[in-house]
């Protein structure tokens, strides 16, 4: 059932303010005017500058550190302005996060290591958060296992299917899993390929390992050769996954070597290895800016698919009363 029959408020604070106002666009609203005052010690306060009581209420904030602010900070900034609207009497506030921060640590791998998963969402509890949404989290059971408020999770799937039918036309294409566990991402990825270009896609996958930082795995299993590999994951972080999954795909006789993933942060040494010739296109949504990329890949081979939208519509729905799960499905 909707909230209300009036319109949602948008907030977005200012280190995520042009995300917010490209979501907002799409809805026909204006961001809600807040505050964020910082004190001399690097303290801050923040509240809505306008009368939340009673309404129904969406924060946009990706959480990605960037060179202004830590994913810590954004984290904390986020949720003292939850906590505020809440206080404000908010009648129902959605926590809109396209890039969820410390999502990756999601269960026990080495003795006494932490889920912060679990304690992200214990936070996001604590502050009264009635939903949380956000978009191709690493592991999506251990991201709605953590959550007891309601929790939303969108896909970049459709983005991208409709993005490689188009460049892909009547070449045989194939979606590659840089590892075992993202074989269900790249299943979903082929079914809905297979859908929007009406003809039987394979797939393929890379066997990986990582211990202490350290990735190992050189097996290829699967048919790539004489194809075009589309290699498809969460995100790209370093980008030493991805660079090993397209040398194989070339090594294996792929013909092209497209490279996807739904967010992009580019640390470390990503500009030298997602800069050389086995990726020939690097395709990503606009939930985190790439600004850590190079001018060069910038230009040479980076792809960015606008998902303002998709969230967009998504607050549409959550508003309204309507589908989320026929959202994922169109």
């Amino acid at each position: 059932m909707p909230m209300t029959s009036a319109a949602p408020y948008i907030f977005a604070l200012e280190c995520g303010r042009p995300y917010g106002e490209k979501v907002a666009k799409h809805l026909g609203l204006a961001i809600g005017d807040h505050e964020e005052r910082n004190f001399e010690d690097g303290e801050y306060k923040i509240r809505p500058l306008v009368s939340v009581r009673e309404g129904d209420v969406y924060v946009v904030q990706s959480l990605h550190g960037d060179d202004e602010l830590s994913a810590d900070e954004k984290l904390c900034r986020l949720l003292f302005f939850i906590g505020a609207l809440k206080d404000a009497s908010a009648g129902r506030v959605t926590a809109v996060v396209p890039y969820l921060c410390f999502a990756r640590k999601d269960r026990k791998t080495k003795p006494r290591d932490p889920i912060t998963t679990r304690y992200l969402a214990a936070l996001f509890e604590a502050v009264q958060t009635d939903r949380v949404v956000t978009l191709d989290v690493h592991n999506l059971a251990a991201f709605q296992n953590a959550f007891r408020c309601r929790s939303e999770h969108l896909e970049a799937t459709g983005l991208f299917a409709r993005h490689f039918a188009a460049r892909v036309d009547n070449r045989e294409p194939v979606v590659v899993s840089p590892d075992s566990g993202g074989v269900k991402r790249a299943d979903r990825l082929r079914a809905v390929l297979s859908g929007v270009m009406d003809r039987p896609i394979g797939t393929a996958f890379m066997e990986k390992t990582r211990s202490l930082g350290n990735v190992r795995g050189e097996t290829l299993v699967g048919d790539v050769a004489g194809k075009t590999a589309v290699i498809i994951d969460d995100l790209i972080s370093a980008g030493t996954t991805m660079a090993r999954t397209a040398q194989a795909c070339r090594s294996q006789g792929a013909t092209e070597v497209f490279a996807a993933a739904s967010h992009g942060l580019f640390v470390g040494d990503a500009n030298r290895l997602l800069a050389g010739p086995d990726i020939d296109e690097l395709v990503i949504t606009d939930t985190i800016p790439p600004f850590r990329l190079s001018a060069d890949v910038r230009n040479g081979k980076l792809v960015e698919i606008d998902a303002s939208p998709l969230f967009a519509e998504a607050i549409k729905r959550m508003h309204e009363g309507g589908s989320i799960v026929d959202l994922l499905e169109a």
